[in-house]
């Protein structure tokens, strides 16, 4: 069960409770009260005669209190309601966060950062089922997206889009070419991967028609691709060879890579993703509790 279907049941049986509190539940309790007080009301020249006219108001006002104040499992499920409401609606259809878990988008994300996500970028959705029932934007290639991994849509997988429906997407040798036009690609200085404690080339590569980013490649790794699902959805736009592989992204499907490009399982092993699993587009790190310097945009 995953934490939107969890939110989306508090929200059913909270707001269950909140209706038929407004309904049912205060108005008994208000008729109790009334009842209540009117008897006290009957004695009351008595009671201030025993007790004293502040004393016997003190135990009027308690008494109504007590009358008006909600049980204990009411209290905890209907008030919690509206707070409940605002984190589910806030989640399911502007931002939502995440934790990244791998280190496959190193140099752009780490383990570690905490990333904000925008739900409607690519569509108003429907929370739980995520279908689409708007549309707002398609995802751009260079856009680092979060969707439900194909094989198990219980996960939730980012990765940068590489390739949207129609593209020919060729990565050969450890460079990306679409449609025929080359990434461009700028050397920098070597990256030291904490976690691995080993360094990586690290390039600025700017995919065509898109903005540029940070890539990390292995030089000890071979740029074929070893370990490919034979039987991903359309493996036959796909095709392997020791150099690496091409493939042609089929309509309402996406081709996602990690920008770790040799430490990443993506589009290149699994194959496409679909619409219907898009979550949404990630941009900003809003935390990353061991180094606060990441807090901000990321390219």
């Amino acid at each position: 069960m995953n934490f939107a279907l969890i939110l989306f049941v508090l929200v059913v049986i909270t707001g269950v409770a909140w209706v038929a509190d407004k309904l049912v539940f205060e108005r008994q309790r208000r008729s109790s009260a009334r009842l209540a007080l009117a008897e006290f009301d009957s004695r009351q020249a008595d009671l201030q005669g025993r007790f004293g006219a502040a004393e016997a108001d003190a135990t009027r006002k308690r008494l109504a209190e007590e009358k008006l104040r909600q049980p204990w499992w009411l209290e905890y499920s209907a008030s919690f309601f509206p707070v409940i409401l605002a984190v589910f609606v806030l989640r399911s259809f502007v931002v939502e966060p995440f934790k990244i878990p791998s280190g496959s988008m190193i140099p752009t994300l780490l383990i570690g950062d905490f990333i904000l996500v925008n739900k409607y970028e690519y569509g108003i959705r429907l929370p739980v089922v995520n279908k689409k029932v708007m549309d707002m934007g398609e995802p751009q290639r260079g856009d680092v997206m979060v969707f439900r991994y194909p094989k198990d849509p219980s996960l939730d997988y980012i990765k940068r889009v590489i390739g949207v429906p129609g593209d020919v997407v060729q990565y050969a040798n450890k460079r990306l070419t679409i449609n025929g036009k080359p990434a461009e690609y700028a050397a920098l200085p070597d990256f030291l991967d904490e976690e691995r404690l080993a360094y990586s080339r690290h390039f600025r590569e700017k995919l065509p028609g898109s903005v540029d980013h940070g890539i990390l490649n292995d030089a000890d790794r071979p740029a074929f691709i070893a370990g490919a699902d034979p039987d991903f959805p359309y493996r036959e736009n796909c095709t392997y060879n020791q150099q690496g592989v091409t493939c042609k992204v089929p309509a309402g499907h996406y081709f996602v890579m990690g920008d770790n490009r040799d430490n990443s399982l993506d589009s290149r092993f699994w194959g496409f993703v679909p619409d219907e699993n898009i979550v949404g587009k990630a941009f900003v790190i809003w935390m990353n509790l061991g180094n606060f310097g990441r807090v901000g945009t990321f390219k």
